[in-house]
């Protein structure tokens, strides 16, 4: 269920690894592409779960998720499983686990890390809760389309929660390193100079150096980071922290770069915020 950049790439790997693979998405493009690459279009998301071992629900949001998997609810069988691999709300994912009481369909919690680039490559982490039975029967599809799974917890939820924090340093990571190549772009030093830099210290991380590549080769859209997926995941995190009672300072930082980012270039890439810090100074980081 859903095959835009992540879904696409669960499906192809699905594939790949010699399973049938029946699919939808809203998009008729999307369709399409699925189709021609081997896929079982469905015309409706209860179709995509007629006779399925397990689903790969691959969603924006939890309304959509909550509403896919009451639709599939109705045709999937005892033993079959629900793999929610979108990242929601953690009481969301538990409230869903919770609608699914009773009809003998496993659920397993299983947001993952890694992008585009991961799901294409099936080389995705996966932050995986559920009971242990229902991990080792869907096991083989899990590892179809991802390098490493954590079982985070027996619990639906502790995946989410697990995402949550995960993303509160992703997105502080992405913010730190767009105020830093505004930075250096004023002060006149090299992009690669400052990658080489980093990449050198115990600062070095590969969200850092591919976003400086980014930014001082003005890749602005197109490199399968939208800027809607980050906001989207700060506002889970601050949302858990809020009722956790927690203060995510810099978390919260991170969250407002990306609101202004999203506010400018609502359809750009997450490097997108650093091109707001850039028209506000008046520099660019330069190769």
């Amino acid at each position: 269920m859903g095959l835009g950049d992540m879904g696409s790439g669960l499906a192809k790997n699905l594939m790949v690894a010699g399973f049938e693979v029946a699919g939808f998405d809203l998009s008729s493009e999307r369709m399409a592409a699925f189709t021609g690459a081997g896929g079982v279009g469905c015309g409706a998301a209860a179709q995509v779960g007629q006779g399925a071992k397990a689903v790969f629900v691959m969603v924006m949001n939890g309304d959509q998720a909550r509403q896919v998997i009451a639709d599939l609810a109705t045709v999937m069988a005892a033993g079959s499983a629900v793999i929610l691999t979108a990242t929601i709300h953690a009481h969301e994912a538990r409230e869903i686990a919770a609608s699914l009481e009773g009809t003998g369909i496993d659920m397993i919690d299983s947001p993952v890390s890694g992008g585009q680039p991961g799901a294409m490559g099936g080389t995705l982490a996966l932050m995986a809760s559920g009971t242990d039975a229902a991990m080792a029967a869907q096991r083989d599809v899990l590892e179809a389309v991802s390098k490493v799974i954590h079982h985070v917890g027996q619990e639906v939820g502790d995946g989410q929660a697990m995402k949550a924090c995960l993303q509160s340093l992703i997105g502080s990571l992405f913010a730190a390193t767009y105020e830093l190549s505004v930075l250096a772009g004023k002060a006149g030093i090299s992009g690669q100079v400052l990658r080489e830099v980093i990449a050198s210290t115990g600062a070095g991380n590969g969200i850092t150096d591919g976003s400086l590549e980014n930014i001082m080769h003005r890749r602005f859209d197109g490199t399968g980071s939208g800027i809607g997926t980050m906001w989207k995941d700060l506002t889970i995190s601050l949302e858990m922290a809020k009722r956790e009672g927690v203060p995510m300072h810099t978390t919260a930082t991170a969250m407002q770069i990306f609101q202004a980012g999203i506010a400018k270039y609502p359809a750009g890439d997450n490097q997108s915020a650093a091109r707001v810090i850039e028209e506000i100074v008046g520099a660019e980081l330069a190769p």
